[in-house]
């Protein structure tokens, strides 16, 4: 037996966190198996196939939108329809992933959205073409995101050794950011070889193979030790619990908080670069291109540094370092007069972005208790889904109003006194002490 692989040794499989006082009844935690590399690597190859499609039909659907309709209410229209049922769903979604088999519910949404896909294929094929049947499939789809979203992130501690999430989830990272490359140029070849139903099938094909892939895996289902004469929690009970756990961890409050601003401000670097490469330095397509590129390359390699890294110790400051990172790259980018500087600031962007977001989501897998995984990995599935459409709401018509670079600036500046804010206010400094209390070492 490795040593890695013993649980009565430093650097094995542990139970859970220490738990938080507000944390619903004594939950058995199923500790990590030794064969916990052989499940990880079946699990995130599932995803990663599963992934794969799912970016496929994205592409596809917003190019195909763009080319028939040429609307930005369309556009609009299929946002809201692929973001906001996702919010909704997150909140419900996270309480069934503490409630049933984590790995069912994950099957059980990729078949529900493949269902979804089939049928607007098949439709398609027999001559529909209207706007709804789409929005439709982009509901449901959005619908599956929400279920499929919480159980993910719960499930993945329950195979991997605590000291060991920071680098699976750094390998997820870089795999994710390297389909951000690969999709486009792959939905692009079908799409254009072919029609938007052959990516449609494509991506069945990648749903059946994900589900055939996960189903080769044994997770058990959460199970909670009750007192005697306890009787088991309700769902609403469960949801209520849930709130009333994040709204009374300080550290979980505050690392949400920080995580909601975070998101809106970053939207920004995020999705007005390409407006201001066309406005200052011009519309040629290699331009568009080399920015993305840019982005994704660095996404890639900061990933990889932290699976092979696995980080520093303090989790909280990596947190923090990479918001105050984002800070001065977005005012940087604002700053630029020379376009390969430019490409030098975005891909410095894409670098820090695992080391906000990957290290965000291993400090909660480390620091909640394992029952309440699943509700808390919902509200950040909320966080992730509003934040998005919020920053458009706000930046996006600003940088009408105002040039493109002011906009990155300010919100850079706002970048830096979020992170004053957290670290300086009493809340912020309550939440510190509570991450040290409660996370697992």
């Amino acid at each position: 037996m490795r040593k890695s692989d013993r649980p009565d040794e430093p650097g094995g499989p542990r139970v859970a966190a220490v738990p938080h006082p507000a944390a619903s009844p004594a939950f058995v935690a199923v500790e990590p198996r030794q064969r916990w590399r052989r499940d990880a690597t079946v699990f995130l190859t599932s995803q990663t196939v599963s992934l794969f499609g799912s970016m496929l039909v994205q592409y596809a659907i917003m190019w195909h939108l763009t080319l028939e309709t040429k609307s930005g209410a369309v556009m609009a229209l299929a946002a809201v329809f692929g973001f906001l049922p996702q919010a909704v769903v997150s909140i419900f979604g996270g309480v069934w992933a503490d409630r049933l088999n984590r790995k069912l519910l994950i099957i059980g949404a990729d078949a529900m959205i493949a269902t979804a896909t089939l049928a607007l294929a098949l439709l398609m094929l027999g001559g529909a073409d209207d706007l709804w049947l789409i929005y439709v499939a982009l509901a449901i789809r959005s619908v599956g995101a929400g279920i499929q979203m919480p159980a993910v992130s719960a499930l993945l501690p329950q195979i991997v050794p605590t000291d060991k999430l920071m680098r699976v989830n750094g390998i997820n990272g870089t795999i994710q950011s390297s389909m951000m490359l690969l999709a486009p140029a792959a939905a692009a070849a079908v799409y254009a070889s072919s029609t938007i139903v052959a990516v449609f099938f494509v991506d069945i094909v990648t749903a059946v193979i994900g589900i055939a892939l996960l189903s080769l895996l044994s997770v058990p289902s959460p199970v909670r030790r009750l007192a005697a004469g306890e009787a088991r929690a309700g769902y609403f009970d469960d949801l209520v619990g849930g709130l009333r756990y994040t709204a009374s961890h300080t550290f979980v409050r505050w690392l949400l908080g920080l995580y909601a601003v975070v998101f809106v401000l970053i939207v920004a670097p995020s999705y007005l670069t390409p407006l201001m490469i066309v406005r200052t330095f011009g519309d040629e397509v290699w331009k568009l291109t080399a920015n993305e590129v840019a982005f994704s390359v660095g996404m890639i390699l900061g990933g990889a540094l932290l699976a092979t890294w696995g980080g520093l110790k303090n989790r909280i400051a990596m947190v923090v370092g990479a918001t105050v990172a984002f800070g001065g790259l977005s005012v940087g980018l604002g700053l630029s007069t020379n376009l390969y500087v430019f490409f030098a600031f975005m891909f410095a962007v894409g670098l820090a972005v695992p080391f906000f977001s990957t290290t965000s989501m291993t400090l909660l897998q480390e620091t909640v208790e394992p029952e309440m995984q699943g509700r808390v990995f919902g509200f950040v599935g909320i966080v992730m889904a509003v934040a998005m459409p919020i920053g458009m709401a706000v930046f996006g018509p600003l940088a009408d109003r105002f040039t493109v670079e002011a906009v990155l600036v300010a919100s850079g500046v706002a970048t830096f006194g979020v992170v004053a804010a957290a670290v300086a206010l009493p809340s912020g400094r309550r939440a510190l002490v509570a991450a040290s209390s409660h996370a697992v070492p």
